[in-house]
């Protein structure tokens, strides 16, 4: 049986599970301690009926800012995946799932406009999931990724995945065939 529950400080101290999996990226501990302090509703884990982490998401709620509104690339109030990882032998039991089912409510609760999420385009499964789930690609960012898992180049792209909220009623934040709409890293805002 796991639980969801809000992540604390003594977690940090617990993720090996889902830290050592060769697609968890890594942060330092001043990483995971400033989502804590600035999005707690938005940190979540879960834990089994040991009380071993089997996986973990890490999001916020931002908006650039209001000088970049005249730029196509202007994000409003939205929430955002910084991390969602589950413990490799805890997959394909529906924990990512609830997990971001999660965060889509904390991100409801804010009144943001949409999810977003950057994938690597190679990780299918998780694509698939999130399709599942109601994302839908919003762009392409060519070599994201510095690294390509699967040696077949220097870097992969991402896909800037978006999944809009109940406030967004007219769908203004999505579109249809993002994979085809592509961006360079450095057209996006990282304040």
């Amino acid at each position: 049986m796991t639980t969801l529950r809000p992540f604390c400080p003594q977690d940090l101290l617990n993720m090996n599970l889902t830290n050592l999996d060769p697609l968890t990226e890594n942060y330092n501990i001043d990483f995971y301690l400033q989502y804590l302090m600035r999005w707690p509703s938005l940190f979540t884990v879960a834990e089994d009926q040991y009380g071993r982490i089997t996986g973990y998401m890490m999001g916020k709620v931002e908006e650039d800012p209001i000088y970049l509104k005249v730029l196509p690339t202007y994000m409003p109030w939205h929430g955002h995946v910084t991390a969602l990882t589950v413990a490799p032998q805890y997959r394909r039991l529906g924990l990512a799932q609830d997990l971001t089912t999660a965060l889509e409510r904390g991100c409801e609760d804010q009144n943001a406009w949409f999810v977003d999420l950057f994938v690597r385009e190679g990780n299918h499964t998780a694509v698939g999931m999130y399709r599942k789930m109601g994302y839908s690609v919003f762009r392409r960012v060519v070599d994201y990724y510095s690294d390509d898992p699967t040696g077949g180049k220097d870097g992969e792209d991402a896909f800037d995945m978006r999944k809009p909220l109940s406030r967004d009623k007219k769908k203004l934040h999505v579109r249809k065939n993002g994979e085809n709409f592509r961006v360079n890293p450095e057209d996006l805002y990282h304040g």
